[in-house]
Order: structure tokens, then C-alpha cells, then sequence
């Protein structure tokens, strides 16, 4: 199985429950601070680039939730400023096998990419990613 380097927000009950996943399916993780990790727009774009620009934020971020920032409406160079600015808007978990990176965590689509465990392969997306994948839907409160 794959090794995997991880970046989570840490506390998130919905990372917790997609480290969980992972390792159950037989892979390691090397998990990493997505809050305190030393982003670039260079490394930040080596996972989100491939995505649509709206598809960079973590739809659970208070800004975001609020109205505040809406993701639909930004180009990429302000995107970026904003998400190295404040890294709890960036959409997580981000992940790592060798050179290929991931954004968030649609389960299907971990299991044909690295595999997984059927059951949890067949989760809807809305519960398996962000915030929203905490069991006692609790909001995760922002790192201090």
C-alpha cells in the first residue's frame, strides 16, 4: 500500500475520520499541519492547479460560509494570496502518493486512485469531506 503524506487541519473531526479510512485500507500516513505548513503559490498550485478555482476552498471556512469570500467569483492569483494568506480556506485534506497530490476527499475516487475499504468507498461525498464528515456534526473550530 501507498504511503501517504497528509495535510489535515488538526483537530478536524472529518480528518480524523479520513486518516481513519486510510489507515483501515493498509495505508501509512505522514500527516502534516495544513494550518502551519510553509505554502508557496509554487507548492500550493502543484495540488490545486489542475482543479477550477472555486474548487480550492474549504466550503466550511467561516468566511466562505459567511459570504464573505466566494470562491465562484475569484481568479486564481487572488485565490491563491488569500489562501496562503488564511490556510484554513484551502479545501483539505490535501494528499501525496510519490509526485501525484489530491484535493479533499471524495471516496470513490481515493479507492481507484490508491485504494480503499468498498464500505467506505460507497459514503456519500457530503459526509466524507471537511467539517461536514464530523460524525457529531460539530462544527470544527478554527486553529489558534
Amino acid at each position: 500500500m501507498p504511503h501517504i503524506l497528509f495535510w489535515e487541519k488538526p483537530g478536524c473531526g472529518g480528518n480524523a475520520k479520513q486518516k481513519a479510512w486510510l489507515q483501515a485500507a493498509g495505508h501509512t500516513l505522514e500527516v502534516r499541519d495544513l494550518l502551519s505548513w510553509p505554502w508557496t503559490a509554487f507548492t500550493l498550485l502543484e495540488f490545486l492547479g489542475p482543479l477550477p478555482v472555486a474548487d480550492w476552498f474549504n466550503r466550511a471556512a467561516p468566511r466562505v460560509k459567511s459570504g464573505e469570500i466566494v470562491p465562484e467569483a475569484l481568479k486564481a492569483d487572488k485565490a491563491i494570496e488569500l489562501l496562503l494568506a488564511e490556510p484554513l480556506l484551502i479545501r483539505r485534506p490535501l494528499m501525496q502518493v510519490r509526485d501525484e497530490r489530491r484535493v479533499g476527499f471524495d471516496p470513490a475516487a481515493v479507492d481507484a486512485w490508491i485504494g480503499l475499504n468498498a464500505q467506505d468507498a460507497a459514503r456519500p461525498v457530503a459526509r466524507a469531506e471537511g467539517c461536514a464528515a464530523n460524525i457529531n456534526s460539530a462544527p470544527c473550530t478554527p486553529a489558534t
